[in-house]
């Protein structure tokens, strides 16, 4: 792992990530919704390091729990992809024929037609806005990533001895899934997963921009975008700091997972 650029640079990153969004509340120099109309739209300073915004707001403090959004709209929207997309993985590549070509991979292909922030985008605007509606509607965009990846793995691993030898000694369906074939295709599901976070955090981020994500007054990376575009040549801090913030967190999550897939991929060949 020292020996990995990718992994220790998106390692670092991540961490400094779950550190800002778990200890916001101590981190935070000012409460984030804290108003004050004696600093509007002031400059980065010692008072506040990366500005106020138009309601005088710390703006580092809402960056800081901005992250805390992100995180958590992120995993659990990876979690709901990895829930309904391994369970739909592990049955169709186990049982296979005709349904689970003609039917279930063609319903995967149409989701995945979509573009994956069009397709959040869209759903999003049937659910309506909200934090829970943006965790379903990222989370649907997952579900067919994680199908491919688990089908295409237990279609290798349903042929191997130990499951022919599980099969042999009459252990059920369900054992042979979650307990001997699961444990062992869980990397590249741990790889994807990670991936899914840069583009959980970009969802997030754009469906909180076209106000179908994260209401105000919570802080949100993509609304104090929003906000910033009315500003960007008087104040362009607001649209600085949350930007590059933004940024840095998918770099982050990206290199994580070119990291983990550096690192499995020689003990695969």
């Amino acid at each position: 792992m020292v020996r990995n650029p990718s992994f220790m640079i998106g390692a670092l990153i991540v961490l400094l990530m779950v550190v800002a969004g778990v200890f916001a509340p101590v981190l935070a120099p000012y409460p984030p919704n804290q108003i004050n109309f004696m600093a509007l739209l002031q400059p980065p300073s010692s008072a506040h390091w990366f500005g106020t915004d138009e309601l005088g707001r710390d703006l580092f403090s809402r960056v800081l729990y901005g992250a805390q959004t992100s995180l958590e709209v992120s995993a659990a929207s990876v979690g709901i992809g990895l829930f309904f997309g391994i369970l739909i993985g592990l049955l169709t590549g186990y049982i296979g024929g005709a349904f689970d070509e003609w039917f279930v991979m063609r319903v995967m292909d149409s989701i995945q037609s979509f573009p994956f922030l069009i397709l959040a985008l869209v759903i999003g605007a049937v659910l309506g806005s909200g934090l829970g509606n943006a965790m379903i509607a990222i989370g649907f965009g997952f579900i067919p990533g994680f199908v491919r990846i688990v089908r295409a793995q237990v279609f290798v691993q349903r042929r191997s001895e130990y499951v022919q030898s599980a099969v042999t000694i009459g252990a059920g369906t369900t054992r042979i899934l979650f307990v001997h074939i699961l444990p062992n295709i869980l990397t590249p599901i741990i790889v994807q997963a990670t991936l899914g976070l840069a583009s959980g955090v970009v969802a997030e981020a754009g469906l909180s921009y076209l106000g179908l994500g994260v209401q105000p007054p919570a802080a949100s990376w993509g609304s104090m975008l929003h906000t910033a575009q009315g500003y960007i040549t008087t104040s362009p801090w607001l649209a600085i700091f949350p930007g590059l913030t933004l940024a840095i967190a998918v770099l982050g999550f990206n290199y994580l997972g070119d990291g983990l897939a550096d690192l499995w991929q020689p003990k695969k060949n």
